[in-house]
């Protein structure tokens, strides 16, 4: 794990496309865990507690490394590439 994130140059001032729930489990009629929003295309995508785990196949599919969480009262970054969260 490196203790720097070599990818905040790819962050974007996104709007989610979904802000009430994960994308692909709104299309499927499926539940999710926690929410997570892409910082490169503002896709948002359930968490790996989730079990379609759409925000890391989001990732395998774009290679957009980092997202935040999308839960009220958290605040916090992760970068796929680095396997780093960024607080």
């Amino acid at each position: 794990m490196n203790d720097k994130c070599s990818h905040l140059d790819q962050i974007k001032d996104v709007k989610p496309k979904t802000p009430n729930g994960c994308e692909e489990c709104l299309k499927i009629n499926d539940s999710w865990f926690h929410l997570r929003l892409c910082l490169i295309c503002g896709h948002v995508g359930c968490c790996d507690q989730s079990k379609n785990k759409h925000a890391t196949k989001h990732f395998h599919q774009t290679n957009h490394p980092i997202i935040k969480s999308f839960e009220k009262d958290e605040d916090w970054k992760y970068c796929y590439i680095d396997d780093l969260v960024i607080e």
